[in-house]
């Protein structure tokens, strides 16, 4: 396993990091996540990120049970902020009142006294902004976070906070970035490495799709993510006819360099130095060491020639707003 800086902060994260979006918040039994922990600690993986969101806390009660009987210094420790808690709608978003709530709830999950990097899921444009980044400077100061991220916030919500606090408030950027997805290398990967910010990519696999598993005019196998209601979530984003296809062309390339289908994925997103890690899901403990083989790999030049013509124009390369996210910005 190789490591990378994560923005302007000390910490040095694995590649291939672990997360628990769809699977530790429900998706996948407690013995399951477990197991998927220790294969990651086996395969050098020292970067976990979750969000209070996922399972409304389950996915961080989850961990806090799991890695608070390790050390806390032998792993980075990240989770979010801003996706609705409970069913009062107003238990949501930026305001420093949740997030001075949220950050206690987090941390009593997660059995721990401090989270390595706090991250604004989303921006909340119903907020003053200045508000919101005062309060997460709050977050900071307490002890509480070392570092602060964001994800998903557009190219202007990111300018705005950094006129405002200057390049220092933010490491990490946590946009969706995959082979499919290549719509944060227009404008939120110069942005952000302009001003010292690394990405955390959510969903290098394309949520599975990059594995080759799903077949054009196929139902999706039993078992797998798209196959499930409850973890499917997201599936409109990725799979269609032409991306499924697109993949079909890939796999040959795979092929011919002696590599796996998701290896090549994700030494692909690796491939760009604005990357500091790569968030991979996993049910099972070989599919973490197999996504940890990635690390170290690099594609030549012609191999990635080859990828852009098997891709064709099935990527998204023109920025999107990801689910969630709003555009806009209030001042106080």
């Amino acid at each position: 396993m190789r490591y990378r800086k994560l923005g302007s902060s000390d910490l040095e994260v694995s590649e291939i990091s672990l997360g628990s979006w769809l699977t530790y918040s429900g998706g996948v039994e407690a013995d399951a996540t477990r197991a998927c922990t220790e294969a990651a600690f086996e395969a050098g993986i020292n970067f976990f990120d979750t969000a209070n969101v996922y399972g409304r806390g389950a996915a961080e009660t989850a961990w806090g049970e799991i890695l608070s009987t390790r050390p806390r210094d032998s792993y980075v420790l990240a989770t979010k902020v801003w996706g609705r808690m409970s069913d009062d709608p107003a238990d949501q978003g930026l305001s420093p009142a949740q997030i001075a709530k949220q950050i206690d709830a987090s941390l009593t999950r997660l059995k721990t006294d401090h989270v390595d990097l706090y991250q604004a899921h989303r921006f909340d444009p119903s907020v003053p902004v200045e508000d919101t980044i005062e309060a997460l400077q709050q977050v900071v100061r307490q002890g509480k976070a070392r570092y602060l991220g964001f994800s998903e916030w557009t190219p202007e919500q990111i300018r705005t906070a950094i006129d405002i606090a200057g390049p220092e408030l933010f490491v990490s950027s946590q946009p969706q970035y995959s082979m499919l997805w290549q719509a944060p290398e227009a404008e939120v990967f110069p942005l952000s490495a302009a001003n010292g910010i690394s990405q955390i990519v959510w969903s290098p696999l394309a949520q599975g799709v990059l594995t080759g598993k799903y077949k054009p005019g196929q139902p999706a196998p039993q078992g797998s993510r798209f196959a499930s209601d409850t973890m499917a979530v997201s599936k409109n984003l990725v799979y269609s006819d032409a991306t499924l296809e697109a993949v079909q062309r890939l796999a040959p390339i795979a092929e011919e360099a002696g590599t796996s289908l998701p290896t090549l994925a994700l030494a692909w997103v690796l491939r760009r130095g604005e990357v500091a890690s790569a968030i991979t899901g996993a049910s099972r403990p070989e599919q973490v060491h197999a996504n940890a083989a990635a690390s170290g790999v690099e594609l030549s030049d012609d191999l990635l020639a080859a990828i852009d013509r098997a891709l064709g124009d099935a990527p998204v390369t023109d920025p999107v707003l990801a689910p969630g996210a709003d555009a806009g910005i209030k001042h106080r």
